[in-house]
Parts: C-alpha cells; structure tokens; sequence
C-alpha cells in the first residue's frame, strides 16, 4: 500500500469505514431491533399462556436493562481494549442464546435469567457499537453516521414487528416460534459482519480515518484527543452529561403512553382512539428521520443539535396537549416528539464525544449510559403513575416540559464547562 493510500485511508475511492457503517446497520437494524424494539408483541400472548399478569411477565424487561446498566462499564472497558470483533461477535451470539433460551421457558423465573442473558448481551449493541466504531472510523460526517445507524432500530421495529406477529398467530406456542427465529435472524445476519467486516480501528487495516487527509489540510489534528475517563469522571460537564442522558431517557419514555393517551378520547372521539396505532407509528418515524437529521445538523453545530432536538420535542407535545380532535396535528405532534425521543442514542454519545474528546470516548460513554439504562428500568413505571393520577396525560405533558428543558439546560452547560482538549 502506498503512502498516499494509508493518508487518505482509501483505494479506488472506497473507503473502509463505509463496511463499518455497513455493519453497525446490520447490528441495529438486527439484534438491537428484535431484541428491544420487537419486545412489545410478546407481552401479551406470552402473559396469556401462562396465565399471569403482564406485569409480571414484562418483569423480564425491567431485569434485562438493570443487566445492561450493570454491563456497561465492564463493556466499555472490554471494547476499549480488546478487538470489536471479540466483544461484539460474543455479544451477538449472548443475543441469540438469549432468544432461544426465551422460546424453551417453562416458568417466569426462567424469562427473568433469559432477560439477564439478553441484557448483558444487547448492552455494547445498542450503546457502544455504533458511537464508539463509528468515532474511530470517522473524522467528518460522524453525527450523520451515527444517527443513520441508531435509526435502523426503529427501522427493524417497522420490519419485523409484523413478521413476528404473524409466527405469533400461527399457532397456540407461535411465541415460541417467533422467538426461534429471531435468534437465527440475529446469529445469521449480524455474526457475518462482526467476525469478519469489524475491526477496531483504521490501523488495523493500514488506513487513515474517513476525512483524516481533509482534517489535515485543514490544519486539524489527526492524532486522538481527548480527556481520560479517570480525570473526566471527576468534571461537572461529566455529571451534566450523566444527568442529561438520566433525563433525556425519562423523557423518552413517554411514546410509549402516546397511544394510550388517544385512546382516553374513546367516549368523546372515537375516530381519534381508533387511530392511536398510527399515533404510534408517527412517533416511530419521527424517531427514525430524526436521528439522521440530528446527526447532519450535530456535524455542523452540536449545539444547533441540541436546540432543534428539544424544540421539536417541545412543539410536539404542545400539538398532541392542545389539538388532539385534530388527527393530522396530532400525528404532526407525535413525529415532532419522535425527534426528541431520537436524542437519547444520537444527541448523548455526540455531547459526550464533544466535550471529552475521542481519546477515552468508550469509558466515558459508557459511564454515561449507565444513568439513562437505570432510567428505562423505572421510567414506565414512574409515568404510569403519573398518567393514573388526578393529573393524568396533562400532568404527563407538563412534566415532558420539564424534563425537556432539565435537558436543554444540563446539555448547555455541559457544553460551556467543557475542558480544552489537547
């Protein structure tokens, strides 16, 4: 290979990086999506064959993110010191076991040690996979690509929830079924990629970052910088970002009471209870065009990021609060809020790569990531007590206000106290 080759990192115009890119859309778009995004379909029909509360069975759930906000700091140490290929292919196969394993259960107890399986495997998936591949492969576009990955979790909710729910209805045990094959799903489409596609860094290869030869005649470095996680951790920006990711995660939880909040009009508009699906499903596609939105816009200003995340989130709520007899304002207002539900997995690892720099980014992140995965273990349970109270969907709405500007203000602030990198 020649000098100019390892410069630029690139042979007849293809770089690399685009077969990472390429794999972190195989591991959201596959083992994220059907592990987390296609959980829903299973609450009922599992819960029904057992004859026991969906509480009890969605149990499972609440033990699978404890397991990742657990798994975190571990899984940031682990892929920022061993090969991508090593972590991440043990993780997909962690992901299919899981599955099987939740297709021969017998008794709950044994969906909440699948769950756990579940949790420890989809944890580098879905928060380190794709920031921390996409930050080393990438020195411009890096919001873009990272938002383009994470949307492909939405993506595969879009796929395969109706795959799922037809081998669910194919028979009395169709659960079991159903989540057969989406084990094979995951181990057959996403290992190609992770053991032989992945690697760690553009050295491995002999090649420079994507636009490492722009950043140079631009006069950027080239070298990593950053700050270590040792001397991050002890930052106010640190615990900002924490807190923010903690909130954001809150906030984000609130879709999944959007369509319940449609079907509260039942008795005074039925036509608006009717389409509460589609309610759903604009949220959903919000969440999946913001994501590449908010990464395009965080390559130009991470805070111009930051204000349109949060405004839309905030407009959306506002038409979904003050027009809800008016379906196309009310699903205008669900996509609006997809877009802030969309800063948790773009917006976080963007802040934190921002203000710490890439040098550390894996443990930093990781660190980060543990508030927000505690937060989705209780954060249903929180609004569901909100939403049953005297206050109901107003409070609920009130109090998105509230989480959305903690955000605005958490992120702000990250951004001022940064440290001057190196």
């Amino acid at each position: 290979m020649t000098d100019k080759n390892i410069e630029k990192g690139e042979k007849g115009g293809f770089h690399y990086a685009y077969a990472i890119v390429a794999s972190c859309v195989a591991i959201t778009f596959l083992p994220c999506a059907l592990v987390l995004s296609c959980a829903g379909i299973f609450f009922t029909p599992v819960s029904q064959y057992f004859g026991v509360a969906t509480a009890e069975f969605t149990l499972y759930f609440s033990v699978l993110n404890i397991a990742q906000m657990l798994t975190l700091p571990v899984a940031g140490k682990l892929l920022s010191r061993l090969d991508a290929r090593v972590v991440l292919s043990a993780a997909v196969v962690l992901c299919a076991l899981g599955l099987v394993g939740m297709s021969a259960c017998q008794a709950m107890w044994q969906f909440y040690v699948c769950g756990a399986v579940l949790g420890v495997g989809v944890c580098p998936l879905i928060y380190l996979s794709v920031p921390t591949l996409v930050n080393a492969w990438c020195v411009k576009r890096v919001g873009f690509f990272v938002g383009l990955c994470m949307a492909f979790t939405g993506i595969g909710g879009v796929v395969f929830n109706p795959v799922g729910t037809a081998l669910i209805n194919s028979g009395a045990e169709g659960w079991r079924t159903a989540y057969l094959v989406f084990a094979a799903i995951v181990a057959v489409g996403t290992l190609p990629f992770t053991l032989f596609v992945v690697r760690s860094r553009p050295e491995d290869k002999g090649l420079a970052p994507y636009g490492a030869g722009e950043a140079q005649e631009g006069g950027e470095a080239s070298e990593l910088s950053g700050v270590p996680a040792a001397q991050a951790m002890r930052m106010p920006a640190f615990f900002a970002l924490a807190a923010f990711c903690g909130v954001i995660t809150l906030n984000q939880t609130i879709y999944q009471f959007l369509a319940g909040y449609a079907q509260s009009f039942a008795k005074t508009m039925p036509a608006i209870a009717a389409a509460s699906g589609v309610v759903a499903s604009a949220a959903m596609g919000g969440q999946a065009v913001g994501k590449v939105l908010l990464g395009a816009i965080n390559d130009r200003s991470v805070h111009l990021g930051v204000f349109v995340g949060i405004c839309a989130g905030a407009a959306g709520v506002t038409l979904m609060w003050l027009f809800p007899g008016t379906l196309a304002l009310l699903l205008v207002g669900a996509f609006l809020f997809g877009v802030v539900y969309a800063m948790t997995t773009v917006q976080t690892p963007l802040l934190v790569r921002t203000v710490f720099g890439s040098a550390d980014y894996t443990n930093i992140y990781s660190r980060v990531s543990m508030v927000g995965s505690l937060m989705s273990a209780v954060a249903a349970v929180l609004w569901g007590l909100v939403v049953d109270s005297a206050g109901g969907y107003p409070l609920m709405f009130v109090l998105g206000y509230v989480c959305m500007a903690i955000c605005l203000v958490l992120a702000l602030f990250s951004l001022r106290a940064r440290p001057v990198l190196d």
